[in-house]
């Protein structure tokens, strides 16, 4: 057991008790309302669209300006299965017709921040975006939806949606925080407006965006949650380095990161801050990956992808890395803590997760010399984001090397770095994740599907595709567990489309004065900041 300093251990007591549900923030304390919430952001704005956007660096410092259809329950973002309304009224409806029809209603006292009101019109237009969208319009979660023929809005109050078949997946992705709510007249104006303009019906209302500077939003008076927000406002300050994101924190500058640190960051603020810091640690809904473009040879040749995964100790990097980087855990394609994910022993029978390291490493260069590839040079692409993207692509490059192979990295910005994976595709392997919100693994492994809006492989599998649709058909816990087996061993075994590196674990240290807040088990949930008070006796 690791050994913390006395102020330490209290800090992370506190933060794990949070983190459990045994203690709440704001649970013996009354919401003070005022006060600007500052926190800052690692990484830039790639667009202001969250129908298309997968990263972090957009929905911390714009999801606070829209509102959901439903999302998981901000009193307890631990929970994988509550959920409550947001624009819907009461509770989430039980479905009928066999589980394949939704029917919601919609709240009549919503507006837009420009004064017009939200009706199941604009609710229809958001969720025809994300499901159905036009041709040249992306949508990240597109393939979360397989399971919907259509979305009705038969009145201003009321909108249906109907499935091809009943399935677990839906509601939790209907939750996912990425879903805001689009005015259909925006959309019908123009159905790239959002990419570059603000303008939703959630807590705050957008005042200002300095690229690279900040983003400032103020609170919205007409908020449907009554009462709601506690804040006056806040500012998502841009800093991608995490040395100037720790000394914000230190310094007051800021109170909070909602992504994570990595431990050694963690210590450091406790044992300089003692109890003004509190501490929220939690399992993390979200994995690195390297994705070989296979458009581009040798990568279309399963052999030297399946040398690629085979080079990597997973089970080594965890213990070296879990002590420098947010990355933690070994697991294939399903959360790990999730009934659906891979046990040790499943693992250990996939390309790249055995445990004797020589024999791997000796395979994978028996393969590339089979390919016609031995001593493979190659150029990894990756993000200009310290933690974890340059540490795990440093750590890669390090394990490719033992396994006979040169790699040159090659580190953009983000909105170059999202360029090259969607639009140029000028790369021969990319550093890539799977960072989901809510835990929905049946929806959350489309990522490995070369048809998935968010996969940039380049490949088509039309014997995954079978295994997958039969997976979102099933109702079956069992036989959705073995199928789940099936899926995972091809996409990256057999056939090594993806490599899958460590699962992430989050710590986030902030101000004792942030009250309300809750961590989950992704850095996407709970973002609209409604729930965030300042308890201004201990500023």
């Amino acid at each position: 057991m690791r050994r913390f300093g006395p102020k330490l251990a209290t800090a992370v007591l506190v933060g794990c008790a949070l983190a459990l549900g045994i203690a709440g923030q704001a649970s013996a304390d009354m919401p003070q309302r005022g006060g600007i919430l500052n926190f800052v952001v690692g990484s830039k704005i790639p667009s202001y669209d969250l129908h298309k956007e997968t990263t972090f660096g957009v929905i911390h410092p714009i999801s606070p300006f829209y509102s959901l259809l439903i999302r998981v329950n901000p009193d307890n973002p631990q929970s994988a299965t509550d959920f409550v309304c947001d624009v819907c009224e009461g509770s989430v409806p039980a479905p009928t017709n066999g589980g394949k029809t939704y029917t919601f209603k919609i709240r009549k006292d919503i507006k837009f921040h420009d004064g017009t009101p939200l009706s199941s019109a604009d609710v229809k237009a958001t969720f025809d975006k994300i499901i159905f969208p036009p041709e040249g319009v992306p949508s990240a979660r597109k393939a979360f939806f397989k399971m919907v023929k259509s979305v009705e809005a038969p009145d201003d109050s009321t909108v249906v949606f109907n499935l091809d078949f009943p399935s677990g997946a839906f509601i939790p992705a209907l939750a996912t925080p990425f879903n805001i709510i689009m005015s259909k007249a925006k959309l019908d104006q123009d159905i790239g407006w959002y990419a570059k303009n603000v303008m939703g019906s959630g807590p705050f209302v957008f005042v200002e965006h300095q690229p690279g500077s900040f983003v400032s939003g103020k609170r919205y008076d007409n908020y449907h949650h009554k009462g709601q927000p506690y804040l006056d406002g806040y500012k998502a300050i841009a800093a991608p380095k995490m040395a100037v994101r720790l000394q914000a924190i230190r310094g007051d500058r800021a109170a909070i990161e909602f992504r994570g640190f990595p431990p050694k960051a963690r210590d450091d603020l406790v044992n300089a801050l003692g109890d003004k810091i509190t501490v929220q640690e939690s399992d993390w809904n979200c994995v690195l990956l390297s994705t070989p473009n296979q458009q581009r040879k040798p990568f279309d040749d399963a052999r030297v992808r399946q040398a690629l995964t085979l080079g990597v100790d997973r089970w080594g990097g965890s213990k070296y890395l879990s002590q420098i980087a947010i990355v933690k855990t070994v697991g294939g394609v399903v959360y790990p803590n999730h009934p659906l994910a891979a046990t040790k022993d499943e693992l250990t029978k996939l390309k790249g997760y055995g445990t004797d390291l020589e024999a791997s490493r000796a395979e994978a260069k028996k393969l590339l010399a089979e390919a016609g590839q031995s001593g493979l040079s190659f150029e990894l692409h990756n993000r200009g984001v310290d933690q974890p993207y340059k540490v795990v692509g440093t750590w890669l490059i390090d394990q490719w090397a033992k396994a006979g192979m040169k790699v040159k990295q090659r580190v953009q910005p983000t909105p170059p770095f999202y360029a090259t994976l969607r639009k140029k595709k000028d790369f021969d392997v990319s550093i890539d994740f799977n960072c989901q919100s809510v835990i929905n693994p049946i929806a959350d492994v489309t990522k490995f599907l070369g048809s998935a809006g968010n996969n940039y492989g380049q490949y088509e599998d039309a014997e995954l595709e079978k295994i997958y649709d039969k997976l979102l058909r099933s109702g079956d816990e069992a036989e959705q567990r073995a199928l789940m087996r099936q899926y995972e061993t091809r996409a990256i075994s057999d056939q090594a489309h993806i490599g899958v590196t460590l699962w992430w674990y989050k710590i986030n240290p902030h101000r004792s004065y942030v009250k309300g807040w809750k961590i989950a088990p992704s850095h996407y949930l709970n973002q609209q900041l409604d729930n965030i008070w300042l308890d201004k006796s201990l500023m």
